[in-house]
């Protein structure tokens, strides 16, 4: 595959499946590894009614800490999402992925109470992100309010032995995405 993502559909979305099964065995400081987290994201987006699109990103908000991509450990991970997203699962899908971080800043400058409700991980995360604030590159966007939803699913998972979907359920979601935002050849 090129790295624009210029790949056939099946070609992208085996690409996807190795990325996510490389999250098994990733920890970054949570109780759960990172593949688990992807799943639980995806299913609290899926148990909140979400759009295929958001369900996606929820999924694959934290993609760029697979091994299976080669980011280093230390990358700015939102935007390495979005940058890997955006040509594969089309702008929208890269844009929420993208937002995560925007979206944690937000509610923690905005929402009383959000702060004490972080983990113990993203709270020491959140200083290196750039700590509390309002970026109206993000808030004005008309994509901000399910950043913020796709936060909640991210704050949601992670919890050891919740139910999820599987990785199947995912890749079933992510083909229809494709199939719906992007042209075919």
């Amino acid at each position: 595959m090129n790295d624009d993502g210029s790949a056939s559909g099946e070609s992208v979305l085996i690409d996807t499946v190795g990325a996510l099964w490389s999250l098994r065995g990733v920890y970054d400081g949570e109780a759960i590894d990172e593949l688990d987290h992807a799943l639980q994201s995806a299913g609290r987006a899926m148990d909140d009614g979400a759009d295929d699109e958001l369900i996606l990103a929820a999924a694959l908000h934290d993609i760029a800490r697979s091994p299976a991509l080669g980011f280093p450990d230390d990358c700015a991970h939102d935007r390495e999402a979005r940058d890997w997203l955006t040509p594969r699962f089309g702008e929208r899908v890269g844009w929420l992925a993208g937002a995560h971080v925007a979206a944690k800043r937000y509610l923690v400058s905005t929402e009383s109470g959000y702060a004490a409700t972080l983990s113990d991980q993203s709270v020491a995360t959140l200083e290196k992100q750039g700590g509390a604030a309002v970026d109206a590159e993000f808030t004005k966007h008309s994509y901000w309010p399910d950043a913020v939803r796709l936060r909640r699913y991210d704050d949601a998972a992670k919890i050891p032995g919740a139910q999820a979907p599987s990785v199947h359920d995912v890749i079933a979601v992510a083909r229809r995405v494709r199939l719906a935002v992007l042209p075919t050849p």
